[in-house]
Parts: C-alpha cells; sequence; structure tokens
C-alpha cells in the first residue's frame, strides 16, 4: 500500500506520518523511515510533484545569504555598526557597506546610522560560528525613516509577501502604503496613519490565518470593507 496520509494544506504535528511506500520523496522539513514519510516540524503539508513538504508554522528565523531583513543598530565602532537581527546573533555593518558614497574615516558614523535606527539590509555572509555581514550599498537598501515597524512570526513571512508578491502588492494598493518585509519577520509600513494601521491589521490577519485557503480574496474583502 501505499499514498498520501494526509491532505495537502492540512496542519500537521512533529513525528505525524505523511505518506507511505515510495512513491512520494521526502522534502524540506520531512524525513523518511522504511518506507514512511514524517513530519519533523509543526507545519503544512505541501506536495510538488512526487515530493512531500512542510511549511513550520512557528520556529526562529535562521539567517542565511541572500536575505533582505530590517535590523536595529544596537553599538557603533569605529569602522562598523552592530545590528540586532531579531535572532540570537547579531551582524556587522562594515563602514564600506553602509553607502554608495565613500565614507571618510575620521567621520562621524552615528549621523549616517544612530543606536537606535532600523536599515533594510542584505546579508552578504553568514559562517559557520554566525558571524554575519550586512550591506546597504543595494538598490531598495537604506534607512528607515518614518512609519511603523511591527514584528510577525518569520515563518508567516512568505504568505505576507503571497505568490510572485501578490499579497503585499494587494497590501500596498489598498493601502497606499510603502510595506517592506524583512524575512527576519520585522515588517516596515509608512503611509497616512490610519492606512499604516489598516496595513498593519491586515498582515496580522494574514499572519493569524496562514493556514486557510482562498486567504487573498479575504483580505481583499478585509482591506476594501475597512478603506
Amino acid at each position: 500500500m501505499s499514498g498520501l496520509l494526509t491532505e495537502e494544506r492540512s496542519i500537521v504535528i512533529p513525528g505525524e506520518a505523511l505518506a507511505e511506500g515510495m512513491d512520494y520523496l521526502p522534502g524540506e522539513n520531512t524525513y523518511r523511515q522504511l518506507d514512511k514519510i514524517y513530519a519533523k516540524v509543526l507545519g503544512l503539508v505541501s506536495l510538488a510533484g512526487r515530493v512531500v513538504k512542510l511549511t513550520p508554522l512557528s520556529g526562529p528565523y535562521l539567517p542565511k545569504v541572500g536575505d533582505k531583513i530590517i535590523g536595529k543598530v544596537i553599538d557603533i565602532t569605529m569602522t562598523s555598526w552592530r545590528v540586532d537581527t531579531g535572532t540570537a546573533y547579531s551582524a556587522l555593518l562594515n563602514m564600506k557597506d553602509a553607502s554608495m558614497r565613500f565614507i571618510r574615516n575620521n567621520e562621524d558614523l552615528s549621523k549616517i546610522l544612530a543606536i537606535g535606527d532600523y536599515a533594510v539590509v542584505i546579508i552578504t555572509k553568514v559562517t559557520s560560528q554566525m558571524l554575519i555581514d550586512l550591506t546597504m550599498k543595494e538598490p531598495g537598501l537604506h534607512k528607515v525613516e518614518g512609519g511603523r515597524i511591527i514584528a510577525i512570526n518569520p515563518q508567516k513571512v512568505p504568505r505576507v509577501i503571497g505568490k510572485q508578491g501578490s499579497m503585499i502588492t494587494l497590501i500596498k494598493e489598498k493601502t497606499g502604503c510603502t510595506v517592506t518585509v524583512g524575512q527576519n519577520g520585522l515588517v516596515w509600513i509608512r503611509g497616512e496613519a490610519e492606512k499604516e494601521l489598516l496595513a498593519e491589521r491586515a498582515i496580522k490577519l494574514i499572519e493569524k490565518r496562514s493556514h486557510e485557503e482562498g486567504l487573498t480574496e479575504k483580505i481583499q474583502q478585509f482591506l476594501e470593507g475597512s478603506s
């Protein structure tokens, strides 16, 4: 006997059997034991061809090269900024990576980014000892000015962004806000005060109901009904 033992988009717990037989292959957050595939984490079941995958419903953010995150400056040295990534590991933004323009050695770095400031950055390096380097030298990377920053479960970030950015585009269009989603679960929203609040409520609704089908339509109705 072989086949799926659970339905796609159902929520499963660690150790739960997902599929039986060799027709299916274990994907992310799953493992095979004898002829069955089991869940490693609490998550949402999805199928990609014959591959059974799980999208975690909770858990910490793990920094990866190429991720765009929103970080908070927590210290300044002679040549760099120490940035809180929202994880157990802080990161380093060297002054040579902080701006398109040349920063002189004797410049006051706090005039560029002060302690407590937030910035949209990209992770350029993660070592096995979790030493993390950042850059702000690419388009769309900058100091955060104005607006509000909210925190969501990092595992819900893909749902907030949506397929090909569909969900986040919907929120931007319906609220007129600038919205930047960091892979670490921090989201920056800037616009008119009441529209910022509407965008925040929509994002929190996606976070809460991320496992539901037809979520894009539900969020559209919520935004249109509230605007």
